[in-house]
């Protein structure tokens, strides 16, 4: 099988084989050597012819000879060329199909399989034409691999093997270049010199670059003139302007094209932009905006305050903009620091020393601004300098004391308004105003000491104890007179002096366990003591027994020379039956002056031990108490009993109250007797309510009225100068008479007795005495000059009031 197909521009050459090749496959089907060539393959193989892999020999006569030699297997073939984007009205023939088997019967028909076929390309059954029926991309498929085989029309049975070939898309120049990664930036130091690359851009051509020009790509700068340039084939994009100073200008915007076929006319071009960006070097030095600064600083600036700032300015950025300022030389060296605000880049001139405008009034310095990185020719860093005049001028300052702190002695005996120091303070200022002191009370809460307002002296106000407070610190202020807010202030530390004026006693309430089977000599406490003084030498203690236990039978004590003693027992026969407890007096002197001392006591309880010594009862009770019952059972037992028997008392007495008669008999009244008589009578002819025969017989029977305020111990005895009036007595003389004796006698209570008779008989001249009527009174009565009697009397208003309107209704 044969193939023929178009030719190729710009691929085949036009050599000396080429006419007689042509002259071939013109003559193939009419020439008796193919024909023979056919009838010698019949039912083999078919002989296949390709235009594109015929290669020229190396003479005339090897070429004739090829061509006789191959003629019997036919022409190889492998591939086919069809061109991309073509739009004609007809498909494009790509080649055609030729077996030898096909001899002019009607027999025979080709298939095609494989990619596109059908679809992409078609085969006329009959003459093998393969034709494209649409548009190619060859961007989107450069090639195509097809299957072609004879078969049987009527049976489809294959006539010979199939074989394969590829279909390639010949490429068109359809695609402009693209810059994929644009637009891009870039940056470079600023004053490079020329030619230093600054990036490099690429684009890309969607065509063949192994056919023809059409992806050759040449580059060239449309806009960025004079500043750069590019490279046609690198597109390497490079200074071209001396010394740009970024100061100047520090962005550019540049313009690449890139053209394709070799950048001739008709080819396609694409374009990107390319944002260059100076970057900054130290090229710039440091520079004051004044040779000369004037400032004015008040005297009373405190210590690290702000006085003023100066600032050098740096047309660069970043690091190379950074400067330090440094006081290189004037006469205020010491008195004034400058330092470096990081963030607004100001030399910040700060005050060291405290100014006085009384000695100096001004101060002049010479301050160098120096950039933190070297300059960008490797030489010393770039540096400005600039001078400084300080003007001080004068404040009203607070009085200085001679020292910020006094420290003062004081003995804890010292009596009251001893003087303890002084202190002594200034007005620094020209004018020299007076001084006065005080003391900061929230310093001396409980006043102990004072101050004299004129020279500072500080007194005693009230005793001191250096075992209470051994330091006193407190305030003292210094107040301008002129000017009372001008106030400083110093502390005085007041140290309280020790005396020897406490005794020393026990370190602790020692309480001592002897045990009744100890041995003579046993160590029964060891005893130590405190004193609440502080003396230089140190303490040092003496411990002896009282004068009354100078021969103690039982105990002694031994000094072991550590400033404590041992109490230790004599004899073996201390018994709990006999003695539970001893207590052992002792005196503890200390070696102050004068020495003090006191007594202080032992208690040794005797103990019931077991064999090793150890404490096991302590309690005479211990002996009496049955086997297995505890003292804290004891104890529990007797509290229950006890409260039972309370409970008991308690009901037995509530019982006998309860049975007692309200009423007290006379003979046990001992108490005041108010006899009150609250009726009103109708004058002295009413009898019936009081029997006045009482006062009409003072003498009563036999002379004696029993007495209801008392309780008679002794039988009534008539006393001497006691007389009796005759009947019709008058009563106020038998009342003067009683009033005597009760006054005098001996035997009557302490407290006097009360007797009202408050009884009014029927018909009586002078009418009722009371202001309160029963309620069987037809008076109309008014009460309500009772409310106007005051609070006491407004609720006694109320309650008659509401009883007058109940006997209304």
């Amino acid at each position: 099988m044969a193939a023929r197909m178009p030719r190729r521009s710009g691929e085949l050459q036009m050599d000396l084989w080429m006419p007689l090749l042509l002259f071939w496959i013109t003559c193939a089907s009419s020439s008796p050597i193919a024909g023979h060539s056919r009838s010698t393959q019949s039912g083999g193989s078919a002989a296949v012819a390709a235009v594109a892999v015929v290669a020229p020999a190396s003479g005339p006569g090897s070429e004739g000879q090829r061509l006789l030699s191959r003629a019997k297997r036919g022409w190889v073939w492998n591939q086919m060329f069809v061109l991309e984007e073509f739009s004609g009205p007809d498909p494009i023939l790509v080649g055609r199909l030729h077996t030898d088997l096909d001899v002019g019967s009607k027999n025979i028909k080709y298939v095609l399989a494989g990619e596109g076929a059908g679809t992409i390309f078609a085969i006329n059954e009959h003459t093998g034409d393969i034709h494209a029926m649409k548009r190619l991309d060859r961007e989107e498929k450069a090639e195509y691999t097809l299957t072609a085989q004879v078969v049987n029309a009527d049976t489809d049975e294959p006539l010979e093997p199939p074989s394969g070939f590829i279909i390639k898309v010949q490429d068109i120049n359809d695609n402009p270049p693209q810059f994929i990664e644009g637009p891009y930036r870039a940056s470079v130091p600023e004053m490079s010199a020329v030619g230093t690359p600054v990036t490099q851009v690429t684009a890309t051509d969607a065509d063949d670059s192994g056919y023809g020009n059409s992806a050759k790509l040449v580059y060239s700068i449309l806009e960025g003139q004079p500043y750069f340039s590019v490279d046609p084939n690198s597109a390497t994009i490079k200074i071209a302007l001396h010394e740009m100073d970024r100061e100047m200008r520090e962005e550019y915007l540049v313009v690449i094209q890139a053209k394709d076929m070799g950048g001739h006319m008709g080819g396609l071009s694409g374009t990107t932009t390319v944002t260059v960006t100076l970057t900054d070097i130290n090229d710039n030095p440091p520079k004051f905006s004044r040779s000369l600064y004037e400032f004015v600083i008040a005297e009373d600036l405190p210590l690290g305050k702000t006085g003023d700032k100066v600032k050098a300015n740096d047309r660069d950025i970043g690091e190379n903009a950074k400067s330090t300022y440094n006081i290189i030389d004037g006469d205020g060296l010491g008195m004034f620091e400058i330092v470096t605000d990081a963030q607004t880049q100001e030399g910040i001139l700060r005050l060291r020393k405290p100014l006085d405008y009384e000695t100096k009034h001004a101060y002049t310095l010479k301050v160098e601004a120096t950039n933190v990185r070297p300059s960008q020719s490797g030489d010393m860093p770039y540096k400005d300098t600039a001078t400084v005049k300080i003007v001080v001028v004068d404040a009203d300052e607070p009085p200085v004391f001679s020292k910020p702190m006094y420290r003062l002695e004081v003995n804890e005996d010292a009596p009251i308004n001893t003087v303890i120091g002084s202190v002594t303070a200034r007005d620094p200022d020209s004018s020299s105003s007076s001084v006065r002191y005080f003391i900061d009370r929230h310093t001396d809460l409980e006043r102990q000491f004072n101050i004299n307002v004129d020279d500072g002296k500080i007194t005693l106000a009230k005793p001191l104890d250096r075992e209470t407070d051994m330091w006193h610190n407190i305030t003292v202020t210094a107040t301008e007179v002129k000017n009372h807010s001008q106030i400083s202030r110093a502390i005085v530390a007041i140290r309280v002096m020790d005396i020897n004026d406490n005794a020393p006693e026990f370190a602790t309430e020692y309480e001592a366990f002897l045990c009744e089977n100890g041995k003579p000599g046993q160590v029964i406490q060891t005893l130590s003591a405190v004193d609440k003084d502080d003396p230089i030498q140190g303490h040092y203690f003496d411990y002896r027994l009282v004068p009354e236990m100078l021969n103690n039978p039982n105990f002694t004590i031994k000094n072991n020379q550590d400033n404590s003693i041992s109490v230790l027992a004599k004899h073996d026969t201390f018994r709990r039956q006999k003695q539970e407890m001893y207590f052992l007096p002792i005196i503890v002197t200390d070696n102050g002056h004068p020495a003090m001392s006191s007594t202080n006591t032992l208690t040794i309880r005797v103990c019931g031990c077991s064999k090793d010594g150890e404490v096991q009862s302590c309690n005479v009770e211990a002996y009496v108490l049955p086997i297995g019952l505890s003292m804290g059972a004891l104890i529990a037992i007797l509290a229950c009993i006890t409260l039972l028997l309370v409970i008991v008392v308690l009901f037995v007495t509530l019982r006998r109250h309860k049975n007692e008669p309200l009423i007290i008999k006379d003979d046990e009244d001992v108490r005041e007797n108010i006899i009150r008589y609250d009726d009103e009578g109708g004058g002295e002819e009413d009898t019936e309510a009081f029997d006045i025969a009482t006062l009409q017989n003072p003498d009563g029977i036999n002379g004696y009225l029993p007495r209801k305020d008392i309780k008679p111990d002794l039988q009534f005895m008539p006393r001497a100068g006691q007389h009796s009036g005759p009947n019709g007595v008058d009563v106020d003389e038998f009342i003067n008479v009683r009033l005597h004796e009760a006054d005098n006698d001996p035997t009557a209570p302490p407290y006097d007795s009360i007797q009202i008779y408050g009884y009014e008989g029927r018909g009586s001249i002078a009418g009722s005495l009371s202001s309160l009527e029963t309620a069987s009174s037809d008076s109309d009565q008014n009460y309500d000059y009772l409310r106007e009697w005051g609070p006491r009397f407004r609720r006694l208003g109320e309650l008659y009031s509401v009883g007058e309107s109940d006997r209304e209704t």
